[in-house]
């Protein structure tokens, strides 16, 4: 069986479609807290709840996105109903302050953003097929990267140097050039069977001139139930590392900020920001694109074991560095790890949920564990920090987190790889 080729058609729309809903799928993020704060004077209270208010209806809406992704054969139409839904909420915050509409349209933009990882994967995958779906994913988070760097870069040079409230019009227009990349993929070419995760005799329904569709008639849906990948052991233990990877990892580049701030007593501690994470994006981009050459020839379980040594290795730099250049120094660690586990964690769960059809359900599942993770994560290492007074024991605290996901790793997740 050879690999079906995804088309110059497709692939440059895949690029691009990568390339905008990387900024489009977090609507304005920490912009918005500034924007609140600096131009309408909200309480740090009220910004709270509405940033939160994003994050559980991401939470909430991950495994119904994914079972609603694997359910329809209009995996497009979902994902440009998304794109469009952020893009119209984004301009509505800048347009109507106001708690009530903000704290909606939050919820709107975080409902929808949870649809857009299992869309991205499903679509990818029945436009590649197994045997492609490695380069083609690596490929994906080149481009996703790609997106944040230039993203970050205009909306501060908006921000800064014209209005904040235009950083909402960007997202905006972001979310049409999201929409127009999504139409372009021709969708007789996503073949909707594999883009469940169910192998098709050719793995892209191509077999002598037949179209996706009439592979997908052919092939008889899986027997497995939802029940059977609620079960499996596999995706439960994955389940666990990725909720354990973002417990160690989410706090660090808040507690960073933090840390920043006293070293440079609050000067220029900002810019040193915008390098920590402009510079991590940076480095993101080639561990993407080599983490999905790699896992064409490599054990995916080994390769995605690098991306989580490198956060204990990281969280030891932040505990004992006293300048800000060694802050930078240990987040450029953040590219390495985020690089690798962007590309590996999507090709593991389509390993391990193979034939299910329940492909995309799973990566919501998995989804839900990772935002549990986040959520532990910057709860708990605030207190953590509170009780020992020091930042060092903060990141200490989160590196032994990581070490345990590790350990979880190695010792139960097990690698099927085709």
């Amino acid at each position: 069986m050879s690999a079906p080729r995804i088309n110059q058609q497709n692939r440059r729309a895949l690029d691009w479609m990568n390339f905008f809903l990387a900024d489009v799928r977090d609507g304005v993020g920490p912009y918005l807290a500034i924007f609140l704060a600096a131009s309408h004077n909200w309480s740090a209270g009220d910004i709270g709840i509405v940033m939160g208010a994003m994050g559980i209806a991401t939470g909430f809406s991950q495994f119904i996105a994914g079972r609603i992704t694997d359910a329809t054969s209009r995996k497009r139409a979902l994902l440009a109903t998304s794109s469009l839904l952020i893009g119209i909420a984004c301009p509505l915050m800048a347009l109507y302050p106001s708690f009530g509409v903000v704290l909606l349209c939050q919820i709107v933009i975080g409902a929808s953003a949870a649809f857009v990882v299992p869309g991205i994967s499903a679509i990818t995958l029945g436009l590649s097929g197994y045997r492609g779906f490695s380069a083609a994913t690596g490929r994906n988070q080149v481009f996703n990267h790609a997106g944040n760097v230039v993203a970050a870069i205009i909306a501060g040079v908006i921000g800064h140097f014209i209005a904040r409230e235009m950083i909402f019009w960007m997202v905006a227009l972001w979310s049409v050039f999201s929409l127009l990349s999504i139409l372009a993929i021709r969708a007789a070419d996503i073949n909707p069977v594999l883009s469940r995760g169910i192998e098709v005799a050719d793995d892209g329904g191509r077999t002598n001139g037949s179209t996706a569709s009439d592979t997908a008639a052919a092939v008889p849906a899986s027997n497995n139930s939802l029940r059977d990948l609620l079960t499996n052991r596999q995706v439960l233990w994955f389940a666990l590392v990725v909720a354990l990877f973002h417990f160690g990892n989410a706090a660090m580049l808040p507690l960073v900020g933090q840390k920043l701030s006293a070293l440079t007593a609050n000067e220029g501690a900002a810019l040193w920001m915008s390098a920590c994470i402009v510079l991590a994006q940076l480095v993101m981009i080639p561990f993407a694109h080599y983490s999905g050459k790699l896992s064409e020839r490599y054990s995916h379980k080994w390769i995605f074991l690098v991306a989580l040594v490198v956060l204990p290795i990281r969280g030891l730099i932040f505990t004992f560095a006293d300048t800000p250049a060694l802050l930078l120094a240990g987040q450029l660690l953040d590219g390495v790890s985020a690089g690798i586990f962007g590309v590996m964690w999507v090709l593991i769960v389509a390993n391990i949920t193979r034939n299910s059809g329940f492909y995309g359900t799973a990566l919501g599942l998995i989804n839900t564990a990772h935002m549990i993770g986040f959520f532990l994560s910057q709860t708990t290492s605030g207190f953590v920090i509170d009780y020992f007074d020091s930042y060092g024991a903060g990141f200490l605290y989160l590196s032994v987190i990581a070490v345990l996901a590790i350990v979880v790793h190695v010792l139960f997740v097990n690698d099927k790889r085709a």
